[in-house]
């Protein structure tokens, strides 16, 4: 791709408004360094090093968008606890926009706390509830997002990770709003829950996600994704129940593929030289190509770009994000 069509798409997307909407939590990491068992029970000791809270979720999209001088605003719903209180610390220091964020005693706030000994992930706590939010959430949630649909706003991303916040009810509502606005509605679904997906403008589901969405096993794949007949009998059938506009299937060191109505898949290879850190890829991703098409790119455009910021991301430690100079180095490197 030419860096300075790569440069213009990014600089006239950061000129836009993005809208993140969906389940946030708080990643917690704990670095330390193992040099002995315990004498109590045959596990390994930790000795602290370091310590660092980060935004997860929907927050971690919200904060990707805005390392990239993108005005991003995020609405969601929280607990009145501690953990709440860090993650909205934690998105002020990042910029993002917490206007939309609802607090309340009766939700708890996700936290998932990862140790972490010489890059290796030795367990992950999870700290959370998954009931759905209330209709009277839902509906105050609408009013908040509602009122920042400003005209300014070109894209709205809707994130679920299965902690509650993002109802049939808050899809279907949200999907009319942009409909009538004509705004752009990226969503990356996870199949813990059963949604009616229908009128998005962008499906980001990796391969697991995938099949799991279409109701049916998981089979083994193909180097080339192009001859993955399983994977293409999949995205057959969900382009026509879902019905997006289009779909990104993320795929790990395999790249991408994106899927257009009456189009045959296009796939983009991995740009990633070295991985180190696959958390938060995906949120990434979506960020990148939803900021893409704001700034007028194509979805091949679009796609090709969203390859290169997680090639990047996966190369830092954690729910990492990287610069706009990283993403447009990694596309005159491999111009």
């Amino acid at each position: 791709m030419d860096p300075l069509r790569a440069q213009a798409i990014l600089e006239a997307g950061m000129s836009q408004r993005i809208l993140v909407v969906g389940d946030v939590m708080l990643d917690q990491f704990i670095w330390g360094q193992v040099t002995r068992i315990s004498p109590e029970a045959p596990v390994p000791v930790l000795d602290f090093q370091d310590e660092r809270y980060m935004p997860g979720g929907a927050a971690n999209v919200a904060r990707n968008l805005t390392a990239w001088n993108t005005d991003t605003v995020i609405c969601s719903w929280i607990g009145r606890d501690v953990a709440g209180d860090h993650l909205i610390e934690q998105l002020k220091q990042c910029q993002v926009g917490c206007g939309g964020v609802l607090r309340s005693a009766s939700r708890m706030t996700a936290l998932k706390t990862r140790i972490v000994a010489l890059r290796q992930q030795m367990v992950r706590v999870d700290r959370e509830r998954r009931e759905p939010i209330t209709t009277r959430q839902t509906e105050q949630l609408l009013k908040r997002v509602e009122r920042h649909l400003t005209s300014k706003v070109s894209a709205v991303i809707l994130c679920d990770y299965g902690k509650g916040v993002v109802t049939q009810e808050l899809l279907d509502s949200l999907t009319v709003m942009c409909r009538q606005r004509g705004i752009w509605l990226s969503m990356d679904p996870k199949p813990v829950k059963p949604l009616h997906l229908k009128g998005l403008s962008l499906m980001t589901p990796n391969r697991k996600e995938l099949f799991a969405l279409a109701r049916r096993p998981e089979v083994p794949g193909t180097v080339d994704p192009l001859k993955d007949r399983a994977l293409h009998e999949v995205i057959a059938q969900l382009m026509t129940e879902a019905a997006p506009a289009m779909m990104l299937v993320t795929l790990g060191e395999r790249g991408m593929l994106l899927c257009q109505r009456g189009q045959e898949p296009f796939h983009i290879p991995t740009m990633a030289r070295e991985v180190y850190d696959v958390s938060g890829a995906g949120d990434t991703a979506i960020a990148a190509f939803t900021l893409a098409i704001s700034g007028g790119a194509s979805p091949v455009e679009a796609a090709i770009l969203a390859n290169h910021a997680a090639g990047v991301v996966v190369g830092k430690s954690g729910t990492a994000t990287h610069s706009l100079q990283e993403w447009l180095n990694s596309v005159r490197d491999h111009g």
